[in-house]
């Protein structure tokens, strides 16, 4: 079996796995217009390697439903429309989940095909950005059933298992690490030459940047440093935040993360939803606070008298540490408490909000061709964020990996640390 034959088998076997304990009625909903059901992400996914990979590369395979070329594009208009999102996918019962699951077996028997052959080097880079492009969707698997399930009365876990609780020991102090800055460099040194080394074209390329010298916080914020935020009233003070930040709270009647509910029969008066069900927040206090807007991490950095840091800023610091942490692999599937070694949670437990919006970088080339559709195009009114999450694929991320989200998002894993 090659590497690539094998890490094909990993990645697709994630995403059944993910699903595994979802049932069919699970896997329709679409509890908002950010997510999508997962039987939609099953099938996307597969659509992917079947449109950019089986019909260009494979000249004998056959499509398995010719109407799934429009049903499960995404973004993709060069290929024509594209089936509608807003809260419509969940409407579509059919195909089955089981057409689905016959499709993805459909699509894998042929790319089994496709790599028993001599194959393209452009075929090989294009499965390798489907796999990428796949871990993207095993993460909004388990966001996206996390939102829904916390939209039905009844709350019910993805998980059974208890969420372990983190050690005893003390979490470490905040504390200021200094960087000298000067002349960087950033970006992902991405030659081409290689396709099973891989990075998303925003990505690159590699250029220099300029930077003060600067401090940033050892690790991240906290649920009790934030619940400190809220009980200074900081949703309550306009001069704490962006003008579009204030309208949302105002608008949208925040009063805390999304997901935490009050509960008198907490010590903190709160309680929190989970991948593994509702806990006390006194349970969770000093693990990373997540689920937060750009605004609200904004107005909470404002109001400790520091700010995000800028993305290049996050870059230096990471590059130099190991891409490794409370990630999906982990299985915890929440954030947890910093270990105090050094500089920690650059990698998983939170995407990291920071100051930077999504723009290109200098001499910035998309992929060629209807591929370049997949990243570039939702650049404008976007912040870039770092590091990953508790529900990344811990061989999915890396320091020049650049996610990118409204900033009004909430229902991502999105969490924060400081800089001054």
């Amino acid at each position: 079996m090659s590497i690539l034959d094998s890490k094909y088998k990993a990645v697709r076997s994630m995403t059944c796995s993910l699903a595994a304990n979802l049932s069919a009625e699970d896997q329709m909903i679409q509890s908002s217009p950010e997510a999508s059901p997962v039987k939609w992400h099953q099938a996307h996914t597969t659509w992917f390697f079947e449109t950019f990979v089986l019909r260009p590369f494979l000249a004998d395979y056959k499509p398995f439903r010719e109407d799934f070329n429009r049903l499960f594009n995404s973004y993709y208009l060069s290929l024509g429309d594209e089936a509608p999102k807003k809260n419509l996918r969940a409407r579509f019962s059919r195909p089955s989940l089981d057409e689905v699951l016959a499709f993805r077996a459909h699509v894998d028997h042929e790319i089994g095909r496709l790599l028993a052959r001599s194959v393209d080097k452009e075929a090989l880079r294009r499965i390798i950005l489907g796999l990428h492009h796949e871990q993207q969707h095993q993460e909004l698997v388990l966001t996206d059933i996390k939102h829904a399930f916390f939209s039905n009365p009844l709350r019910p876990s993805y998980s059974e298992a208890s969420l372990a609780r983190d050690s005893d020991d003390s979490i470490p102090q905040l504390r200021w690490l200094t960087v000298a800055g000067g002349l960087i460099e950033i970006g992902h040194p991405l030659n081409g030459e290689d396709p099973l080394v891989f990075c998303f074209d925003n990505e690159s390329p590699r250029h220099k940047v300029y930077m003060e010298p600067f401090q940033i916080t050892n690790r991240s914020v906290t649920c009790r440093e934030y619940l400190e935020f809220m009980s200074d009233d900081g949703y309550m003070h306009p001069g704490l935040w962006l003008a579009d930040g204030w309208e949302m709270v105002k608008q949208e009647e925040w009063e805390a993360p999304l997901y935490w509910e009050r509960d008198a029969g907490d010590a903190t008066g709160w309680r929190v939803f989970t991948l593994r069900g509702l806990h006390g927040l006194s349970e969770l206090l000093d693990t990373a606070v997540c689920h937060v807007s750009f605004f609200e991490a904004d107005a909470f950095a404002r109001w400790r008298g520091c700010r995000l840091p800028t993305e290049a800023e996050w870059e230096l610091v990471a590059s130099q540490e190991p891409c490794k942490g409370n990630l999906l692999d982990e299985g915890r599937l929440h954030p947890a408490v910093a270990s105090g070694e050094g500089i920690d949670q650059l990698f998983g437990d939170c995407w990291e909000w920071t100051a930077s919006p999504y723009i290109s970088y200098p001499v910035y080339k998309p992929f060629p061709g209807v591929l370049g559709e997949c990243i570039g195009q939702f650049m404008p009114g976007q912040m870039i964020l770092r590091g990953g999450s508790c529900v990344t694929p811990a061989d999915h991320v890396r320091a020049t990996y650049r996610n990118f989200l409204p900033p009004a998002t909430r229902w991502q894993f999105t969490g924060m640390r400081l800089a001054i």
